[in-house]
């Protein structure tokens, strides 16, 4: 039995205090290279721009020995691929994230990247260009004087996440098959850095209401207003939510009528679906789509779908969590845990059935907001972790 304790020892290296002091030891640098990075906008919409982060990311890594592949997309980014080779061979490891932001070009005008108290802020600062270089420090720890990775990594940066990840689902579902687990490092949650073990699912519905239109003065009697059944269909659709199930429906885009004198013959409900558990997503539909009219001369039509699984706590995820939070006590701290309402790519992975841990990312928050920022202080902590779940993981 002590043999046998002894071979796990050495077979699982646990990170030291050491690391954390070598991540310490080069923070600056990693802020230049991050500041660097906020400063090349990158919005989802404009290919050039989210190419340019691109190619600088790929430099970055080649230097660290990686190979880098593009995935061509015609619409969007192209989405990076780098694989390192590790010593021991068997299933990569997949460090997943995004280059992508919600930021529009030009946004660094009025949302400079600044340094200040301890804080970096800037467009896409947290989500989640810090994550990226993370990615690079972790790797770079795991080189130093090796020349080689004692196991594969594979790290796709896809360029759509923050528009639904349409062009990249295929590549990041297809390389997660082939992974032993999936480390996704979007922004971690809340002030101490909890990562992220469940997410809700996300889907989009359109209610479409037609009715029949008439002046609202000479003939008001012989019209059937769209927008009257509408709203008495988004109460309906109120009573389908269940906060305990995690199950939530919100009604956030309204567009109906042509004119103030017209009864309107048509009206739109757009509304944003979030599931905690994959067996909901059939119920949910089969509830939208059973909605009668409560006005017969009016028409209903609803489309749409749960377009992101749920990431459930899964007994790999819980796995996962449990290495993490080992090596972040061996680093001086108690790493929690949280489910979010929001998803990411690491939703697709954990829905295959692959161990994933999410919120691996920076420490900050304002994600998506004028306020965006990290704390600095946080981020040696952070690659220290990250690097320790890629030995362990």
């Amino acid at each position: 039995m002590k043999n046998k304790r002894q071979k796990q020892s050495t077979e699982i290296p646990v990170p030291l205090p050491s690391d954390l002091r070598y991540f310490e030891e080069r923070r600056e640098s990693l802020v230049a290279i991050l500041q660097q990075m906020v400063e090349i906008e990158s919005p989802s919409d404009s290919k050039p721009a989210v190419d340019r982060l691109s190619a600088f990311i790929a430099a970055r890594f080649e230097t660290l020995g990686g190979h880098a592949k593009l995935h061509k997309s015609a619409d969007f980014g192209d989405h990076l691929q780098v694989d390192f080779a590790g010593r021991r061979g068997g299933k990569p490891i997949l460090l997943l994230g995004h280059c992508d932001t919600v930021y529009p070009l030009g946004t660094l005008a009025t949302m400079p990247c600044r340094v200040a108290d301890g804080r970096m802020s800037g467009p896409g600062v947290l989500d989640m260009k810090s994550g990226i270089v993370l990615m690079l420090a972790a790797i770079g720890k795991l080189l130093d004087g090796h020349g080689e990775l004692s196991r594969p990594v594979t790290i796709l940066l896809v360029s759509d996440e923050e528009i639904g990840s349409a062009s990249s689902r295929p590549i990041t579902e297809s390389l997660a098959k082939k992974s032993a687990a999936v480390l996704v490092l979007e922004p971690s949650y809340g002030p101490h850095g909890a990562v992220k073990t469940a997410r809700k699912g996300v889907g989009e519905y359109t209610l479409k209401v037609t009715g029949v239109a008439a002046h609202s003065g000479l003939d008001f009697g012989k019209g059937q207003s769209a927008i009257v059944e509408l709203a008495r269909q988004v109460g309906q659709i109120s009573k389908l939510v269940d906060v305990k199930r995690g199950l939530t429906l919100n009604v956030g885009l309204i567009d109906g009528g042509t004119r103030v004198n017209v009864v309107p013959a048509e009206a739109t409900a757009r509304m944003d679906v979030r599931i905690a558990r994959m067996k909901d997503a059939a119920g949910i539909a089969r509830q939208l789509r059973s909605l009668k009219p409560f006005n017969r001369k009016c028409k209903l039509e609803i489309s749409g779908e749960i377009n992101r699984p749920p990431m459930e706590r899964t007994a790999g995820v819980a796995t996962l969590y449990r290495k993490a939070a080992d090596i972040a006590k061996h680093l001086g701290w108690k790493l929690e845990e949280a489910a979010v309402g929001g998803g990411s790519d690491g939703n697709f992975t954990t829905a295959l059935g692959i161990p994933t841990l999410d919120g691996l990312g920076a420490v900050g928050d304002g994600a998506h907001a004028q306020h965006e920022s990290i704390v600095l202080s946080e981020l040696p902590k952070r690659a220290a972790l990250l690097a320790g779940l890629i030995q362990e993981a």
